[in-house]
């Protein structure tokens, strides 16, 4: 046994100034550099969560598992395996139905997951084309082929904007063509009214030249759509519209549907609007100046909170509820609510729902801002601010200059992505494996599109 004396406690291993950088550059080429493993080279990567039984969410690829109880829903933000293979480039929710926007070497540049009870993803077909057996639940996003003209290249088909309503899809593509596809029983596709037509099983893609709504000396630049109509804001600001009225959610001062694309005014005659915001019968649209302008459904006040209000209004309207809240960067319009940012950061809610002020609060008729730190604002981050807001029927969603996602509202099927059914009353962050940039608000489902971090 050895003697701790023998050696003495206090020695110690000494070194000269030489020796010693010798040492430290022997061990500093040792040291290995770590670079992280990425599982795909492209650019966005696309998470999915709330309900899976329609097919929405593009998870499954076997039939008979998709048809299993446990898969009913999906509580937290997952992994589309599609977008591992594919660069999208976009996506839209609908109800029960999912397009994205695809770049491919095969030139395809749109694919649809979910229901196709109308059609809303073109006519799909199981097995051999010659006996075709039609899909109404696409459970992984298969190929939607547009119809090309002569002359039209893969680089003309890419998406330029996209919106999904309750049964419709519309599609703007680089070259300034628009085509529709789904139900058409309101006019919301832009084409005439057929009585009794019928869309299951319909092959039919509509498609509309730019020039033929907004002229040759404009262009389209956005598409949105309602549950039951559709809205085309072209570059000098001027919105046309067609498709169900019955709340004046068209804007063309009556009650009546249209399947005539037509030019609306009122408040908005003059304005430049730059951004249109709908997710069912309520719309909200913001001028290059930040200011709010409504039409629609207003039963709870979200476009007039004066005692004598109209519960629906089919004319533009410049809305004087929000001019306290100063210049406006972003609107979203839900099914009972609505909300707006300023210029500050600030995230505004009003209307009847979970508004995100807790449980007690469930109506509001003037606009009332949500605290910063709901949305990652602290001592140590305090640069953080929100950047954007969306909604959809009956939950809401925003995103912080980190790239955050913090959702509330409604939840019964999981779509919020808080790994629960229970609803959410205050702004809660969802895990999410990247940097959002996007997100689509579907009825009972929510897609984000986002960036690695590294």
């Amino acid at each position: 046994m050895l003697k701790a004396g023998k050696f003495g406690l206090g020695i110690s291993r000494s070194y000269t100034a030489k020796a010693k950088r010798v040492v430290l550059a022997q061990d500093k080429s040792k040291i290995k550099e770590y670079t992280p493993k990425t599982t795909d080279s492209h650019e966005n990567r696309v998470y999915v969560w709330g309900f899976q039984e329609t097919g929405a969410l593009g998870l499954q690829t076997n039939v008979k598992k998709a048809k299993e109880r446990y898969t009913e829903m999906v509580h937290h933000p997952t992994r589309l395996q599609f977008s591992n293979n594919n660069d999208i480039t976009d996506v839209a929710a609908g109800y029960g139905f999912t397009a994205y926007a695809v770049k491919r070497d095969d030139g395809e540049t749109l694919f649809g997951s979910g229901l196709n009870t109308d059609s809303q993803l073109g006519f799909q077909v199981k097995g051999n084309p010659k006996d075709p057996a039609n899909l109404d639940v696409i459970i992984y996003p298969t190929a939607i082929k547009l119809p090309r003209v002569q002359g039209e290249s893969d680089e003309d088909m890419q998406v330029k904007s996209m919106s999904a309503g309750r049964a419709h899809l519309v599609i703007l593509t680089k070259n300034g063509t628009i085509f529709t596809l789904g139900n058409n029983s309101y006019g919301q596709c832009g084409r005439s009214i057929i009585e009794e037509e019928r869309y299951s099983k319909s092959a039919l893609i509509h498609r509309i030249p730019q020039a033929d709504i907004c002229g040759k000396d404009d262009e389209i630049v956005q598409v949105e759509c309602g549950q039951d109509h559709s809205m085309f804001l072209t570059k000098t600001g001027r919105i046309h519209t067609c498709g169900w009225g019955a709340d004046g959610q068209t804007g063309q001062g009556n009650y009546h549907t249209a399947g005539q694309i037509t030019l609306i005014g009122g408040d908005i005659e003059k304005e430049k609007i730059v951004r249109l915001s709908c997710s069912s019968d309520c719309v909200l649209a913001l001028n290059e100046a930040g200011d709010a302008f409504g039409w629609g459904n207003s039963e709870y006040g979200q476009l007039d909170d004066s005692e004598h209000a109209q519960t629906q209004i089919n004319t533009p309207r410049a809305l004087k509820l929000t001019k306290s809240i100063g210049k406006i960067k972003d609107v979203a319009a839900g099914g009972s609510f609505c909300m707006a940012l300023n210029d500050q950061g600030l995230v505004y809610t009003w209307g009847f729902g979970i508004l995100g002020f807790g449980p007690f609060v469930e109506q509001t008729s003037k606009p009332q801002h949500l605290l910063p730190p709901l949305f990652g604002r602290n001592d140590f981050s305090n640069a953080t601010s929100v950047v954007s807001i969306g909604c959809g029927v009956f939950h809401m969603g925003a995103v912080n200059s980190d790239g955050d996602l913090f959702m509330w509202g409604k939840n019964r099927f999981g779509h919020l992505g808080l790994g629960h059914k229970k609803d959410q009353f205050f702004p809660f962050k969802a895990a999410i494996n990247g940097k959002v940039t996007k997100v689509a608000y579907g009825v009972d489902h929510t897609i984000a599109l986002c960036k690695a971090y590294f």
